[in-house]
C-alpha cells in the first residue's frame, strides 16, 4: 500500500509538470464574423482545423521531454523538431493569435494606441499603406501560409510572410520577431465564401481586425524578453558554440569524456569564431566581449589538457569553468 501511494504521488507530480494543449474558445459566436467570414468557415476553421493541430501536437509530444517544454521553446528551435511538432505547434500558436485579433466591427471596444499609430506612420506612412503591404505579402505567398506584422529585435515593425504553419518566432524563418498580427492565407480560411479569390478575402478581413488589440500586442512585444532570445538565437557563432558545448559538457557530466577528448580542437575553434564574430548591435557590450576572451583562454586550456592526456577530473573542472563562462555570456545577452 505504501509503494502504491508513492507511485500515485509520483504520477500526479508528472501529470502536473507535463502539459497538454487545448482549444481556446472564441470571444464571439461563429455568426458574429459574417459577412466578412461566413459562420460555416469559422466553425470548420476553429473546431476542426485548429483542434486538429492541437490534437496532433499533444500526440507528438506525449511521453517526451517536450511535454514540459513551453510552446514558445517548441517553436524557437523548430529546426530541431520533428515535422509533426514544428507544424502543429505553429498551427496552434498562429491560429490562437488570429482569433485574438479578430472582432466584429460593432464589438471592437478598444482604440488604436497612439505609440503604435506613430510607429506605423513613421515606418509605413499610413495604416492604409501598411494594409497594402500585408495584403501583398498574403497575396504573393505561394500555396498555404501566413502574412505577418511583427516587432523585430531592434523594436521596429516589419511585414513578412511564412509558408505552411511556420511563423517568425521559429529559427527556420528568414525574418524573425514577435508576431502582433497574422492573416491566415490557407484556403481553409476563406474558400467556402471567396473560392479562389484570395485578394477579396484579404480585402474583407480588415473589417474584422481589431487594431486596439494589435496595439496592445505591440506594446507588450516591445518589452518582451523573447526579442532578446530571438536576437541571440540569430547570432550564428553563438549557436554554433552552444551546440558543441552541449554535446561535450553534458556527456562529461555523466562521466563520458570521449566527446570532449575527440572534439577539443573543434571546441577551441568554435570559441575563436565566437570571439571574432560580430554580435547583434544590442548585444555588442564590453562585458560580453570580455567573457568571450575568457572563454577562448579556457577552451585553449581544455585543448592543452586533452593533448597531455589529463585525467577526467581535470577535464571536468576545466569544461565546467568554460560552461559557466558561456552562461555568463548568455546571461549578459538577456540584460536590457
Amino acid at each position: 500500500m505504501k509503494y502504491f501511494l508513492i507511485l500515485l504521488v509520483l504520477a500526479q507530480v508528472i501529470t502536473l509538470q507535463s502539459q497538454t494543449y487545448s482549444l481556446p474558445s472564441l470571444k464571439y459566436q461563429y455568426t458574429d464574423y459574417e459577412p466578412d467570414i461566413d459562420a460555416l468557415t469559422m466553425q470548420i476553421h476553429h473546431s476542426k482545423h485548429h483542434k486538429a493541430y492541437i490534437d496532433n501536437l499533444n500526440k507528438a509530444i506525449a511521453g517526451t521531454k517536450m511535454e514540459t517544454t513551453s510552446l514558445i521553446d517548441l517553436m524557437l528551435y523548430a529546426s530541431f523538431r520533428s515535422d509533426a511538432v514544428r507544424n502543429n505547434s505553429g498551427g496552434h500558436y498562429n491560429h490562437t493569435l488570429f482569433w485574438e485579433i479578430l472582432a466584429p466591427k460593432d464589438k471592437q471596444t478598444t482604440s488604436i494606441n497612439a505609440d503604435f499609430e506613430t510607429a506605423v506612420k513613421s515606418q509605413f506612412g499610413s495604416l492604409d499603406s501598411l494594409k497594402k503591404l500585408i495584403n501583398q505579402a498574403g497575396a504573393t505567398r505561394f500555396g498555404s501560409g501566413w502574412a505577418w506584422l511583427i516587432v523585430t529585435p531592434d523594436k521596429k515593425l516589419m511585414v513578412t510572410s511564412t509558408g505552411n504553419q511556420d511563423n517568425p518566432i521559429m529559427d527556420v524563418a528568414k525574418d524573425r520577431g514577435i508576431p502582433i498580427l497574422g492573416i491566415d492565407v490557407w484556403e481553409h480560411a476563406y474558400y467556402l465564401k471567396y473560392q479562389n479569390k484570395r485578394a477579396d478575402y484579404l480585402a474583407g478581413i480588415w473589417n474584422l481586425v481589431d487594431w486596439g488589440i494589435v496595439s496592445e500586442k505591440y506594446k507588450a512585444a516591445l518589452t518582451d524578453s523573447l526579442l532578446i532570445t530571438i536576437e541571440k538565437d540569430s547570432w550564428p557563432a553563438l549557436k554554433d558554440f552552444h551546440k558543441v558545448m552541449s554535446q561535450t559538457f553534458h556527456p562529461a557530466e555523466t562521466g563520458d569524456f570521449k566527446p570532449l577528448r575527440t572534439r577539443s580542437n573543434e571546441f577551441l575553434a568554435k570559441a575563436l569564431l565566437l570571439k571574432n564574430s560580430t554580435p547583434p548591435v544590442s548585444l555588442n557590450k564590453p562585458a560580453i566581449q570580455a567573457a568571450m576572451d575568457k572563454l577562448v583562454k579556457e577552451s585553449a586550456e581544455i585543448q592543452k589538457a586533452v593533448q597531455k592526456n589529463a585525467k577526467d577530473e581535470t577535464l571536468k573542472k576545466l569544461i565546467t569553468q568554460a560552461h559557466d563562462t558561456f552562461h555568463v555570456i548568455q546571461g549578459l545577452c538577456k540584460e536590457e
